[in-house]
């Protein structure tokens, strides 16, 4: 019983309330055409119209239907019109007349296709339904209108339903419409702005991947010129020691260094040519021959193509230098009418043979005693190619073969 009088006592509580927002409004009650002049703008203009004229009639003809939704549509602040009877001819309120544009002074009365011809194809199925009693929402709708006497793109929300007579028979429709031009394009070009941070996030990312990629390269070259710099130290300083240590004499110690040394620096020229990648093996050999090269039948190059490595570049330049000097001294080289022949082969498995050929030179001998020369050639450069090498004097020429394979872990030192 409690709660029954409670939401009695709730149900009065709100009809005084609703009762205080009537209180000191006036009821009395007024004509139609009384409320349209009123209204200022549409209004008068309405009551003025030739609408005897149309289709319409008179206004002294409308029914309390067709008059009540005129003073409705004149009352509400949004932009609306009505489009009555068998030509759609339009009625509007003062919010919908900027919506004309340069044809407001023109389209009270018009019919409805007189006035927006431009968009009439595209609008008459939505005129359809709204006169065939549906009511409907769009949002957005693109139309391409020439309303200010040149094509624009335009956006447009709106309402369409059906308008009744006093029989309730539809006779015409009422559209509320709302243009959402500028927000659509606020919208696209925010949706641009915002693509372009994207395009631009996307390229300081992948511009700090590259920044981030090129400090790792720089650390590694960083790391790897380190680790040459030792190497070079180092083999600059075995030569030394060798050179010395198996000399006759200082004179003999100078010249053999001398000449290993800018055999050293041509190779280093030729890695730094190379950026310090893989060179081929032809080009090595041309380069490192040059300076002994008199004629051009002097030396007999036949080979396949062959990238090789740094180590191993080293290795096949140091013992072609030690090669070609005692050649140049001693043997095919030393004569007009000598000559060497290089040949190289790729095996399976990267196997890899090499052979320097002595050719119309003097009679050879065995040298009396081997020095560093030998070393290098025979032990040191094939620890480069983790193979053998083997130095072989017959009479008419002297035979250096290197076997090994070309991708083993080389001494990173000699």
């Amino acid at each position: 019983m409690d709660m029954v009088r409670n939401r009695v006592s709730l149900q009065k509580d709100h009809k005084n309330l609703s009762g205080i927002a009537w209180a000191g409004v006036d009821k009395s009650s007024a004509e139609h055409e009384t409320i349209w002049a009123r209204q200022g703008g549409m209004g008068p203009m309405i009551l003025n119209h030739d609408w005897a004229s149309t289709a319409l009639g008179p206004i002294s003809s409308w029914g309390p239907a067709l008059r009540s939704q005129v003073t409705t549509m004149l009352s509400t602040g949004q932009p609306m019109a009505l489009w009555l009877g068998p030509e759609l001819v339009g009625l509007f309120n003062n919010s919908f007349v900027p919506v004309l544009g340069a044809r407001r002074d023109a389209a009270l009365g018009i019919p409805l296709s007189e006035v927006w011809p431009d968009v009439w194809e595209d609008v008459l199925p939505l005129v359809r339904r709204a006169l065939s009693g549906e009511t409907f929402w769009l949002e957005d709708l693109p139309l391409v209108m020439t309303r200010n006497g040149y094509d624009e793109q335009t956006y447009w929300t709106f309402s369409y339903g059906p308008a009744f007579d006093d029989e309730g028979c539809v006779i015409g429709f009422q559209a509320m419409v709302y243009e959402t031009t500028a927000t659509v394009r606020t919208t696209e070009a925010i949706e641009r702005v915002n693509v372009a941070l994207e395009q631009e996030v996307e390229k300081s990312r992948k511009a700090l991947q590259a920044q981030k990629a090129a400090e790792r390269r720089r650390d590694a070259l960083q790391r790897e010129l380190v680790h040459r710099m030792k190497n070079m130290s180092a083999i600059v300083q075995s030569l030394a020691v060798q050179s010395l240590r198996h000399a006759d004499d200082l004179e003999s110690a100078e010249h053999s260094l001398t000449g290993r040394l800018a055999s050293f620096a041509r190779i280093q020229d030729l890695f730094s040519a190379h950026q310090w990648h893989g060179m081929d093996i032809k080009a090595l050999i041309e380069a490192v021959i040059a300076p002994y090269q008199l004629g051009e039948d002097g030396f007999v190059l036949d080979g396949p193509a062959a990238p090789l490595g740094n180590q191993h570049a080293m290795g096949i330049a140091l013992a072609f230098h030690e090669l070609a000097t005692n050649a140049t001294k001693y043997g095919s080289l030393s004569v007009e009418t000598g000559r060497v022949v290089v040949e190289w082969q790729l095996g399976e498995d990267n196997g890899f043979t090499l052979t320097w050929r002595e050719e119309g030179g003097p009679e050879v001998t065995p040298p009396a005693r081997k020095g560093f020369g030998s070393t290098l050639t025979q032990r040191i450069v094939a620890d480069y190619f983790a193979g053998k090498a083997e130095t072989r004097y017959h009479p008419e020429g002297v035979v250096y073969q290197l076997t090994g394979a070309l991708q083993q872990h080389v001494p990173d030192k000699i």
